[in-house]
């Protein structure tokens, strides 16, 4: 199973999980890799050690991770401690600027999990940088979602073949 754990305040981060979610259900043979997309609030560790593989897509918010991402991995980190080990990751991060604080913080976290990164990071850059665009809702277009896409169909497949 493919467990996309995300976290969105604006909507970006929700675009881009919902957009690899459809697309790794689109990529493999009809019941051949469960494809779960989960808010980061509810998901649990039991979730987490049913997964083959995950992306992990959140907002980078103050040049770290969102509040509500921490929070699951800070539940989760020691119930899955030396049980997911090896196991695929991806990440999709939502930035207003940069998008490297959060990536690096989430990389930090999974190498204690001893996860496998096997895709390169997808960051989508809003531009927002004051108040009123940083706080508002909202739309992705579809050519910005484009390599969400390409990263939910590069996880199914992977994980469908064993490659990962």
């Amino acid at each position: 199973m493919l467990l996309i754990v995300w976290h969105s305040r604006t909507g970006t981060a929700r675009a881009m999980a919902q957009a690899a979610f459809d697309a790794a259900r689109e990529e493999g043979e009809p019941g051949s890799l469960n494809v779960r997309l989960m808010e980061a609030g509810l998901a649990q560790p039991a979730d987490c050690l049913a997964a083959q593989g995950f992306l992990f897509v959140c907002p980078e918010n103050l040049g770290g991770l969102s509040g509500v991402m921490k929070e699951f991995f800070d539940r989760c980190y020691y119930p899955l401690l030396g049980r997911i080990e090896g196991r695929a990751y991806a990440t999709a991060i939502a930035a207003g600027t940069a998008g490297q604080g959060a990536q690096g913080q989430i990389d930090r976290i999974v190498t204690g999990w001893r996860l496998r990164r096997v895709a390169p990071p997808c960051l989508l850059v809003t531009g927002a940088d004051r108040p009123e665009t940083i706080l508002a809702d909202k739309t992705v277009s579809e050519a910005a979602l484009a390599p969400c896409r390409d990263l939910g169909r590069l996880m199914a497949a992977g994980l469908g073949m064993g490659a990962f």
